[in-house]
């Protein structure tokens, strides 16, 4: 992150490059059960990022000594395709992507009942498709529901979402230009029902009043996008059912 004093990120109407106020989220919408083959799987647009997550399991965990004797271990591979960003990246795993893989396990194994299922493996995998700032907290998002889809059994979802600062403001969900020309990006992953957090991350400098107020802005935007997920779940669910419902009148 680099300051770029020819850009200015906040015009003069207080408002950001995207018209966006301080507080305010780029629009997100989530589609569960979208992947046929999968056992759970949801796809996620979050401003221009698009995010497809596909869970399996719980499976028989290969190579057997891998297998934990007392508990299943949570897998997750965050992939970005080569065509995500606009200079083309080289495909197959970075430091960077195997260390956002590491962290979505580490997170997801805090919801996960995972002592109900020793020796297997719950499998996640998360591709971007097209990356725009925030696709890590995108692609826990997006997770979350691809494990509920799965109907496997967890304490609740995770949501996430970022703060950062530009030009000297604390900002909601940082976009691609604020991302690369702003002072912090400060992403947060909660459990939204007990406020848990199981992911949090600071790059760039805030003081202590600047920080509390990141995680007020991105705690707040969580519980948002939890309702986006519960809803998500929902309309793939009461359209099954519905379904259901048709078939038992036509008996």
């Amino acid at each position: 992150m680099g300051m770029d004093s020819d850009i200015k990120l906040i015009d003069e109407n207080g408002l950001r490059l995207d018209g966006r106020k301080f507080d305010e989220l780029r629009e997100i919408k989530i589609e569960a059960g979208v992947l046929q083959r999968a056992d759970g799987s949801a796809y996620l647009t979050w401003g221009e990022n698009k995010v497809m997550a596909a869970v399996y399991g719980p499976r028989e965990l290969h190579p057997r000594h891998a297998q934990n004797p007392s508990k299943a271990v949570v897998q997750a591979r965050y992939n970005m395709a080569a065509f995500s960003v606009s200079d083309r990246k080289r495909p197959g795993p970075d430091r960077r992507s195997v260390e956002i893989s590491k962290l979505i396990s580490e997170a997801l194994e805090e919801i996960v009942f995972v002592e109900q299922f020793p020796r297997a493996a719950v499998d996640v995998f998360i591709e971007v498709l097209e990356a725009s700032a925030g696709t890590r907290c995108a692609a826990l998002t997006a997770a979350s529901v691809a494990l509920a889809d799965a109907g496997i059994p967890m304490s609740d979802m995770i949501a996430s979402c970022a703060a950062g600062k530009i030009d000297g403001h604390v900002v909601l969900d940082l976009g691609q230009k604020e991302d690369n020309f702003g002072e912090a990006d400060v992403p947060l992953a909660i459990v939204p029902r007990t406020d848990k957090v199981t992911l949090l991350q600071m790059d760039g400098d805030l003081t202590t009043e600047e920080f509390d107020k990141a995680m007020e802005l991105a705690v707040g935007a969580c519980k948002e996008i939890y309702e986006i997920q519960r809803d998500a779940l929902k309309r793939r669910y009461s359209t099954s059912l519905e379904g259901y419902e048709d078939f038992e009148e036509d008996e």
